[in-house]
This record gives structure tokens, C-alpha cells and sequence, in this order.
């Protein structure tokens, strides 16, 4: 119960801080979006499957992860949409559902979710300690992510590579060391209440891990090169700090304590501030965590450090709230935080849980938040997190829920290999590598199994969705993207009820029918890919990107990695059909490889507007075409293709791409018709 100050002054702030939360109120069901979000982390369980198990669509998988190292590595989570069990995110994963546990737990238990949670906790620490075999070792990969990539099958059926990756003194990474020791270090306390014993050998792990990502400093990344291209490390500075400062919280022993305040500025603690909080970068949570000591009044000679902390934690908070004297996160005109195109939504969930959680480390010590010209109040912290939260909910341009499950609308074509394919409980045969994805990959009709609890990726900076499964980089759901909402989904139901959406189906339901809807191949480039970026060897995850000719035209499009060599970075243009053809075509190959005696090229070709009027109703003919091709839709009319429905005009000077893979020459392109 909170303490009332005598003074008048506290009483009012008091109750005026009280009103203005009982004046927000529920939008949706924050109860039953918890239960989804839960039913996410059941889907992309890895392992022997529990008799609990919620998710009937799955079935045991990687049973013999590590086995070929001698180590048993059985369990943990894949993910995203693919089987690779990437431990940085996965880590990154169980100390936001932990620190969930930890501040929300009154949240959880009054909706009757905390079992939940905490087994979703558990499967991830088990296999932490099962990967941590040793005090200076750590298994932080299974899984070939460029293999994985290469085939589109249910994780029954996997046939790639599980081959495990290690960190040890001769191949270091702190910031995956430091990332697993802040998980069960968070975990610690999240089960303290409920498994003392339990929650005292996650303390030891995580003291032993976090000595190890200190003594022996490196990228993880470096040391595991598969990782790079899909979890790039900005820096490990962050995760010793963000280590220390949950050991400290765990353990309240002085000596993390005064690491973060020794480390301040070698680390970068109190000289970064941040605009964002995510897998890679931890700053902003730190920030956050590390003035709660200060506002619970337990700063003592390491206030004046705190208060650094706390400025930078200030920051943080005012950029997201469009208060920081214009150097703010940018948001779509629907009002969407917007940091990146790669999968937003996972930056937007993280964002408004640490804004929640802050909310309430401030409104318990009656403080604010100092924003360069204003003041900023504890509750206008949770309405702006709940503002975000509405938007992934339906509240929105497109009044469409992007967590998959809920309400009326949500994505029906989610970038997730096991959602798309039919349960294996019926249909028994495998699902060959190639054969996932000519007969799943490509259909039209709605994913067969509802991924209850999934987080997209989310619109792009126009408040725009396409719902696509070529359309990874909004369509793919990630576990270290979703997690935050366990915690904000806790927070918001907590507030007084409101008016409801409309309910959405019953989450229990293994299988639902089909709704076929016109799909597009569509995407957009990022350069930190976090998952499923472009491979040669299938091209499945190739598709059409349009738009104005700009100086980060080349930034735009995703370059996939070279399996055989340098790939020409020149393009070439093709002959073209006429002298006064309206559109040139801009030709290269991007990347080869060979299978048995055959050689396959990867052909890039730019569709560019020379012209000085608008091309409508564009048709192409190909001859000696071969392969498959992507980002164009097929006519009626043999190797003739159009522009996608969503492509209505292409404008001078806008250049299109499309992308085929075949063997031998290249396909020559004649323009058919246009208008």
C-alpha cells in the first residue's frame, strides 16, 4: 500500500495521479491478448513436446540437437519463421518475459497467466543450462541459418543442418554471454517465489556466465560467423551492463552494482542515449532498470552515477513521446513508433513496455519525467504505451490487428514455415525441402494453422501491410519481438474496463478453414536483417520492390549472399525491344551456384521508366525462360507477366524489380503492351 505524505501538496499529486490513471481505460481485451501472446512461445517450442502442450499443431522436433557435438541441446525456442535456434534473441526473449514476471506479477496472477509464463520462462532457461556445460563454455547456435533458409518444411520434418556453435575462451562473446547471464539472472527472480532452488541454480549460471562474457571479451558473432548475417552484434558494451544490472537486482551484492557505476563511461551507460530497445541494443533498459534504484531512494554514494543513468532514461522516454526537442523516434502518420523497416512492430512492443515499466517505477515515487521544455507525468508514459499497444490491437489505419489470432483482421499469409503447412497430427507423410515450398510456400489460401499470439513484423512507414509470406520483413513473427507484449498486456489489464473490439476465435482450435485471398510478393530491404534474409539457392524469399529513384535506391534492395564468388556489381543493360520502348531494362546476376553438373544463376533485372509520362497496363514476354520468376504476376498468356494489382502506374523515372533463377543464358525480355 502506498505511504501518504502529511503534507498537502503530496496528498493532491497524489490523487491527481490517481484520477488521471482511472481515466484510461481498456480498449480491448488485454486479458485475452495475453493468453495469445503465450500460445506463441507453445508454437515455437523446440524439443520434446510436454503432455501441457496447447498448441496441438506441433510435434516433437530436434531431438538430437548437439548430439553431433556430444552435448545435449535438446529444447529451447526457433526464433521466428524459421528452425534455426539463435541464442541472442532467444536469450534477449526470457529476460523480457522474465522482467514481465518480475514487475507484473500481481498482473498475471489476477488473470491466472503466471503458470504460463513461467513455463514459457523455464523452456528457455533449461536449455541455457543445458548449453552451459561449463563455466567458461556456452552453445549459442543450432541450426545452419543459410541452409535453414534454402528449404521451407515443418520443424517435424527438418532435413538441415543442426550443427551447434560454441563460445569458449579461444572464441569469445560477451554479448551473448552477457545477454544468457541477464536471462537467468532476471529468470532467478521471477521464480524465486515459486522454486527457491530452482531460482538459486539460475543464479549460479548466470554469475559463472557473466565472469565469462567479463574475463573474455569479443563479439559472439566473430566467433560464430553463420550468426552474422542474421543477428549482427553492434556492440557487447551493453549486454555486460545490462548483465550486472539484473545480477544486482537478483543478488543486491554491492559488486555489480558498483561494475555498472565504475563502467559508466567505458561501457557507454551514461554517454549513449538512445531512441530504441531491442535484441541488439540494451541501453535504454539499463537506463531504465538503473533508475529504479535511484527512485526507490537506494542510491547512496552511487546517486550521482544514477542520476546519469536517469538522464539518459529521460531521454529515452521523451523521444518516444515526441518531447525531446526534436530529436524524437519517428512515427507513421497513424501514429506507429517507427525506428526501422525490418520487422518494426518488434521495436514498437519493446518500446512501449519499457514505457509502461517506467510509468510505474515514477508514479510509486512521485516523480516525472524532464523533457527538454516540459514535464511529463507518469501516467501520459502508460497512455502513450497503451496508444502503441492499441495500434498493434486494430487501432489503427487499416484497423487490423497485427498480432495473429486476435480480433476480426489479422494476417492470414504469416511468414512461418509450421503455420503454413498443415499439422502434421494430419497430415502424416513429410514435407520434402523443395516440396514446401511449391506446394506451401506459394498458395494463396490463408495459413492452414493459426499461430495464435504472433507479432508481425508490421506495417512500413505509411502505415501500409501486406499480407504476404514473400513479405517477410512484415509478415515474419519473432519470439524476441513478441515477448515485450507479455508484460504490456499484463500493465494494460490492469486498467478500468472499457469497451471491447470484438472477441476473436477460440484460441484452442488446432485448424481453421482456409480464406483465400490475392496475395502479392512483395518487401522491403533492410541491411541488419534479423531473420529469413534472401537466398540464391530457392528464391523463395525474392519479390518486387518499386518506387522513386532515390539516393537510397541501392540501401533498398536486399543483396542476398554469395554462395560462388564475386557477383558482378555492375548492371547491364539488355537490348532493348525498340528504340523508343518507354521502358530499358537493367540486367545482372547477382549470384551463382552449382548443384551436381548444373550451374544456376540468379538474374536481377531493374524495370525503369525513360520515359516522361506515366506506363500503365505494362505486359513483358519472356523467351527462353526456364525458371521461376518472382515479383511480377503471371497472365493467362504463357511466359507473360504484368505488374502486381498493388503496382497501378509506374511513373518516370521509377525503376521496378523482378527476379528469375535458371540455368544457362539469360531470358530475353520484349515488351508486349502498354499503355
Amino acid at each position: 500500500m502506498v505511504s501518504l505524505s502529511p503534507s498537502y501538496t503530496s496528498l493532491i499529486l497524489l490523487v491527481g495521479l490517481l484520477f488521471s490513471e482511472a481515466t484510461i481505460v481498456n480498449s480491448f481485451d488485454y486479458g485475452d491478448a495475453l493468453d495469445k501472446t503465450l500460445l506463441f512461445f507453445e508454437a515455437q517450442r523446440s524439443g520434446k513436446l510436454p503432455a501441457s502442450q496447447r498448441v496441438k499443431w506441433r510435434g516433437d522436433s530436434g531431438l538430437s540437437d548437439g548430439y553431433a557435438q556430444g552435448v545435449n541441446l535438446v529444447g529451447g525456442y526457433y526464433d521466428a519463421g524459421d528452425h534455426v535456434k539463435f541464442g541472442l534473441p532467444m536469450a534477449f526473449t526470457v529476460t523480457m518475459l522474465s522482467w514481465s514476471a518480475v514487475d507484473f506479477s500481481g498482473d498475471l496472477v489476477s488473470v491466472n497467466q503466471m503458470a504460463h509464463t513461467l513455463e514459457a520462462i523455464k523452456w528457455g532457461t533449461d536449455y541455457f543450462i543445458k548449453a552451459h556445460p561449463k563455466p567458461f563454455v556456452l552453445w549459442g547456435q543450432v541450426g545452419d541459418g543459410a541452409s535453414d533458409h534454402y528449404c521451407w518444411q515443418r520443424a517435424e520434418d527438418m532435413t538441415t543442418s543442426r550443427t551447434a556453435y560454441k563460445l569458449d575462451p579461444e572464441n569469445p562473446g560477451s554479448d551473448l554471454a552477457g545477454e544468457t547471464a541477464a536471462a537467468l539472472a532476471a529468470a532467478s527472480l521471477a521464480f524465486k517465489p515459486y522454486d527457491s532452488t530452482y531460482s538459486e541454480l539460475l543464479l549460479v549460471h548466470a554469475k559463472q556466465i557473466f565472469s565469462f562474457a567479463n574475463r573474455f571479451r569479443g563479439f559472439y558473432d566473430e566467433s560464430i560467423g553463420n550468426a552474422k548475417q542474421f543477428y549482427t552484434s553492434s556492440s557487447y558494451a551493453d549486454e555486460l551492463l545490462w548483465a550486472a544490472t539484473w545480477l544486482y537486482r537478483a543478488t543486491k551484492d554491492e559488486y555489480f552494482l558498483k561494475y555498472v557505476v565504475d563502467n559508466c563511461v567505458s561501457l557507454g551507460g551514461t554517454g549513449l542515449a538512445v531512441k530504441e530497445f531491442s535484441w541488439d541494443n540494451k541501453y535504454a533498459g539499463i537506463q531504465i532498470l538503473l533508475s529504479k534504484i535511484l527512485l526507490d531512494g537506494a542510491g547512496g554514494q552511487y546517486t550521482a552515477t544514477l542520476q546519469q543513468y536517469q538522464a539518459k532514461a529521460d531521454y529515452f522516454a521523451c523521444a518516444c513521446l515526441q518531447k525531446n526537442d526534436g530529436y524524437n523516434v519517428k512515427m507513421t502518420p497513424g501514429g506507429l513508433l517507427y525506428v526501422r523497416e525490418w520487422n518494426n512492430l518488434q521495436y514498437t512492443a519493446s518500446s512501449a513496455f519499457l514505457l509502461a515499466v517506467y510509468s510505474d517505477y515514477l508514479a510509486k515515487s512521485k516523480s516525472v519525467v524532464k523533457c527538454p521544455s516540459v514535464q511529463v507525468q507518469p501516467q501520459e508514459l502508460l497512455t502513450f504505451a497503451k496508444s502503441q499497444a492499441d495500434y498493434i490491437l486494430g487501432k489503427n489505419p487499416k484497423s487490423m490487428s497485427y498480432l495473429v489470432g486476435f480480433g476480426q483482421s489479422y494476417p492470414l499469409h504469416v511468414h512461418h514455415r509450421g503455420a503454413s503447412i498443415t499439422s502434421i497430427s494430419l497430415l502424416k507423410s513429410a514435407v520434402g525441402c523443395v516440396e514446401g515450398f511449391e506446394s506451401w510456400y506459394k498458395r494463396v489460401e490463408a495459413d492452414p494453422n493459426v499461430i495464435y499470439g504472433a507479432l508481425v513484423g508490421g506495417p512500413n512507414a505509411n502505415d501500409e501491410y501486406f499480407d504476404s509470406r514473400s513479405n517477410y520483413e512484415q509478415s515474419e513473427p519473432t519470439i524476441s519481438g513478441t515477448a515485450p507484449l507479455v508484460g504490456l498486456f499484463s500493465r494494460l489489464h490492469r486498467l478500468p474496463a472499457g469497451p471491447y473490439n470484438p472477441g476473436s476465435p477460440n484460441s484452442s482450435a488446432p485448424y481453421h478453414k482456409p480464406q483465400v485471398l490475392f496475395v502479392n510478393f512483395f518487401f522491403f530491404k533492410n541491411e541488419n536483417t534479423d531473420s529469413d534474409p534472401i537466398h540464391p539457392i530457392l528464391s523463395i524469399f525474392i519479390a518486387l520492390y518499386c518506387h522513386k529513384k532515390s539516393p537510397d535506391f541501392r540501401r533498398n534492395f536486399l543483396t542476398p549472399p554469395n554462395l560462388a564468388g564475386p557477383s558482378p556489381k555492375t548492371y547491364t543493360p539488355s537490348p532493348k525491344t525498340k528504340p523508343a520502348a518507354p521502358v530499358e531494362f537493367l540486367h545482372s546476376i547477382t549470384s551463382t551456384w552449382t548443384v551436381g553438373t548444373e550451374t544456376y544463376y540468379r538474374h536481377k533485372v531493374i524495370i525503369k521508366n525513360v520515359s516522361q509520362k506515366p506506363i500503365t497496363q505494362l505486359r513483358l514476354h519472356f523467351d527462353s525462360l526456364t525458371g521461376s520468376l518472382w515479383g511480377l504476376s503471371p497472365t493467362q498468356e504463357k511466359n507473360t507477366y504484368e505488374l502486381p494489382e498493388w503496382l497501378k502506374v509506374l511513373e518516370p523515372s521509377s525503376e521496378c524489380t523482378f527476379v528469375y533463377i535458371q540455368g544457362g543464358a539469360q531470358a530475353k525480355i520484349s515488351i508486349q503492351n502498354y499503355h
